[in-house]
């Protein structure tokens, strides 16, 4: 039986290291229990420390059993893809065997993904498998399986990639519209070929747009993270403390350190979802180029295009898509943008979230200003032709 007195003097022993170590021990006031946290945080894990042969047992901290539990249904997905080589001048002076004269070259890429379902559904981002002629997908467990990509949506960078297997792992799908600057955010993919890599941080903002991060094209309000993620990350999953997926990680800026940006899973799980079960997604389309008026642009286009605008702020349209529904409801270049569905918008951003929001067919009232007048114009939103998705191939 361990000595009662030298127990006491090991623990009071280590509470003192602990405290010098940057860790504090607290009591709790007499006559108080110590209320336990509620299900599923990351104190739910925390137990009196286990005390054996003298020596305290720890037990796994919360990333640990988030990793063991999700880690198997992250894969490493390979992919393939043709594309043909422009004949060179300095061709000539070379000699090449007619069935091998090099006019294709093979591009390879890799990139990670989650399985959502258990029929083998895999979300990925749309530019890991990018006009892939062939897809693998690598299972932790070490399964080499044949993917089939069911569809891609360059608008939103998600895809779906299927696989025929049984007894696969999936993850659980969390709630990103609650997310909180401060919360924990786990990352796990293959960066840079490490696979299986794990990465912590926070969740450092949400409600990014893509022009505050360069893609001003997509229709994604994205979480900014400052868990690592490296090229290789793309289309694994961020996850919470509760190791439930709450994004698709997806960019990152290059020259900038702990700056990750991740689609939100209430994001992409809809888009993934049609995909699946259709290869395709239907987008709204309005059928304007916009800009964020200022002051300067204002001055520059009313003396250079002879326009009478005389705001200083606000979502100016500068070009309308030819046959498209802001044409057939009268919208003109010079008007600007004041809201959408009796929803004010003051970026080019808020106009195109408002119109991912709504279906293809669907009837938006617009108020808009022209020549210093308000006119309140009805629009039939359209569905955003394909070559406008493939336009950045």
């Amino acid at each position: 039986m361990v000595n009662k007195r030298m127990l006491l003097l090991g623990l009071t022993a280590l509470c003192l290291a602990s405290i010098q170590g940057g860790c504090a021990v607290f009591k709790v006031p007499d006559g108080l229990t110590p209320r336990p946290e509620s299900e599923g945080s990351p104190a739910a894990s925390v137990a009196p420390l286990p005390v054996s042969g003298g020596e305290i047992t720890l037990p796994p901290n919360f990333v640990v059993q988030v990793v063991q539990s999700v880690g198997p249904a992250v894969v490493r997905i390979n992919s393939t893809r043709t594309t043909q080589r422009s004949s060179s001048p300095f061709d000539q002076f070379f000699e090449f065997p007619s069935q091998s004269r090099p006019q294709e070259r093979v591009e390879r890429g890799t990139g990670s993904g989650f399985i959502f379902d258990a029929k083998g559904l895999i979300i990925t981002n749309a530019h890991v498998i990018d006009r892939a002629d062939t897809v693998t997908v690598l299972l932790k467990d070490g399964r080499e399986l044949k993917g089939k990509v069911l569809g891609e949506d360059t608008l939103t960078d998600v895809a779906v990639v299927q696989v025929d297997a049984k007894d696969l792992p999936t993850v659980s799908l969390g709630d990103s519209s609650a997310l909180k600057p401060g919360e924990w955010a786990i990352a796990i993919g293959n960066p840079l070929g490490l696979d299986n890599t794990v990465t912590v941080g926070i969740i450092s903002a949400t409600g990014r747009s893509g022009s505050d991060i360069g893609i001003s094209d997509r229709r994604v309000r994205y979480i900014q993270t400052d868990a690592a993620i490296n090229p290789g990350n793309s289309g694994g999953p961020l996850l919470n403390a509760r190791g439930q997926v709450i994004g698709v990680n997806t960019a990152i800026i290059q020259n900038a350190q702990g700056l990750g940006f991740a689609i939100p899973i209430g994001s992409a799980q809809p888009i993934a979802l049609q995909l699946a079960a259709t290869g395709k997604v239907q987008h709204a389309y309005l059928g304007v180029q916009m800009v964020e008026l200022t002051p300067e642009l204002r001055d520059r286009l009313n003396q250079e295009e002879n326009l009478n605008i005389k705001d200083a702020s606000g979502v100016l349209v500068v070009k309308v898509v030819p046959n498209s529904p802001a044409t057939r409801a009268g919208i003109e270049a010079g008007d600007i943008i004041q809201s959408i569905d009796n929803k004010a918008v003051a970026k080019t951003d808020d106009v195109q979230q408002a119109v991912e929001g709504l279906r293809p067919g669907t009837i938006v009232p617009l108020k808009i200003k022209r020549e210093g007048q308000i006119r309140n114009p009805r629009v039939t939103l359209g569905t955003l032709p394909t070559e406008m998705l493939q336009r950045d191939r």
